[in-house]
């Protein structure tokens, strides 16, 4: 069977790295950006493209500015109905997609930067899937759950409100990681994401005894290293991915995993 001749959707992750106040100002450059994109796709014969851009918008403070906020919203609307107009030779004759990569917001309380429910709702007929980022809640310097249960429900509460099991609901892609961390908890706090081979190196060497965190819905062990730093490692298991499984269907999400592969 030939790539041409199957029949699932293949949509590579593009990530806009120019710097976006050229790109959102200049109506010349915008198109280019979304020729380019489309073009791409007719080529190579992809289905359309998962955009990731609003971290790196959000980063650059183009979003603080209303008038480039939005610009930034117009052209992934532009892009939207760009990719719809074109269909797939190998697919059925379907349009081309547009999934749209965001981050969960910081607070209840939005700030001008954060992706929030009128962006979703103003995007919602040009884009078919949102990708919702919700994991890496903690980090070395906070050092804890990767994806805490109650901060995915409520990001969820935040972003739908009463839109479940709603069309729009059904645009959303649970984000769940498939890494975990290995986080430092002594002096001079560290440490970082692994994966499933270092994941099943540590309980190899430590043989550490699992707990269950009730609050976050993760499964984590301590162990003490070589240095004699004390470690706390949070890492996906059946139960953990499951519960979440549970709240998408709960909520008529979908899902995306980061990333498949990361789990060996």
């Amino acid at each position: 069977m030939t790539y041409y001749q199957l029949s699932y959707p293949v949509l590579p992750r593009v990530v806009l790295e120019a710097f976006p106040a050229e790109l959102l100002a200049k109506k010349k450059q915008r198109k280019k950006a979304i020729d380019l994109i489309v073009n791409e796709c007719k080529e190579m014969g992809y289905d359309g493209i998962v955009l990731e851009s609003w971290s790196r918008w959000a980063v650059y403070r183009v979003l603080d500015d209303p008038k480039m906020r939005n610009l930034a919203l117009q052209f992934i609307k532009d892009l939207g109905d760009a990719l719809h107009a074109v269909t797939s030779e190998r697919n059925n004759k379907n349009r081309l997609r547009l999934v749209y990569v965001i981050g969960p917001p910081h607070s209840e309380t939005l700030q001008v930067h954060d992706f929030g429910p009128k962006d979703l709702q103003s995007l919602s007929d040009a884009v078919d899937g949102f990708s919702l980022m919700t994991y890496d809640f903690s980090g070395p310097h906070n050092p804890g759950p990767n994806a805490p249960l109650n901060w995915i429900e409520s990001i969820l509460q935040l972003l739908l409100g009463t839109n479940k099991n709603t069309a729009l609901a059904n645009k959303i892609l649970l984000g769940i990681n498939f890494y975990g961390n290995d986080f430092i908890l002594s002096e001079g706090q560290g440490g970082g994401a692994i994966t499933g081979r270092d994941y099943l190196s540590l309980l190899e060497k430590h043989k550490p005894d699992f707990r269950w965190e009730k609050n976050s819905a993760e499964h984590l062990f301590l162990y003490t290293d070589d240095d004699h730093n004390n470690h706390a490692v949070f890492y996906p298991s059946l139960l953990s991915i499951s519960m979440r499984l549970e709240e998408a269907r709960k909520w008529g999400c979908g899902i995306s995993i980061w990333e498949i592969g990361q789990e060996w």
